[in-house]
């Protein structure tokens, strides 16, 4: 049995939903062993995003004015986005925007680790499919980061595992929706 089939997400307890009018915004927390720093290069770093997140970027995400395509894994049809990175006060805070949604990450340095907290706006109609995908890219990244990378789980191939199903389920419980 590989790494990668012996992993099951945690509970659905990373996640919770901001309403601010009809704007939602999904908020998600995660601790992680490793330095601000090195999360820092996962988020900006092309050859590490393609590890973990959901998107592809043609350039680093690290320097403010950047502008970056991002590229949405597992869409049916390609989407690419054009984005500006509009902060980017390494290793602490990032923010941008992908297919429309707005993208604020905080790295806060905690007991030797870190904090990562990502705020992205989501349509109501996907907060549980969006809190549990994210929650499966954060399991992604800490391995990766750990040196026991199990290989990105985004898109079609995420709504095929059974830990995404559950964690949606458990999101939706939760969210009431």
């Amino acid at each position: 049995m590989t790494v990668r089939e012996q992993y099951t997400p945690g509970p659905a307890n990373m996640a919770k939903v901001q309403k601010d009018g009809e704007k939602w915004t999904l908020v998600l927390v995660k601790e992680l062993r490793h330095s601000p720093e090195k999360v820092w290069q996962a988020l900006t770093d092309p050859a590490q995003l393609r590890e973990w997140a959901p998107f592809d970027a043609d350039a680093s995400l690290g320097t403010v004015g950047t502008t970056v395509k991002l590229t949405t894994v597992g869409a049916p049809t390609p989407h690419v986005t054009e984005t500006t990175v509009t902060r980017a006060d390494a290793p602490r805070a990032l923010e941008y925007n992908w297919g429309g949604f707005e993208m604020r990450w905080e790295l806060e340095g905690s007991g030797g680790g870190t904090r990562l907290t990502l705020w992205t706006n989501i349509d109501r109609r996907f907060i549980s499919m969006g809190a549990a995908g994210w929650q499966i890219c954060f399991d992604v990244l800490d391995r990766f980061l750990a040196g026991q990378p199990i290989g990105r789980m985004v898109g079609p191939e995420a709504l095929k595992f059974g830990g995404w199903q559950r964690l949606n389920a458990e999101y939706a419980k939760q969210f009431g929706k």
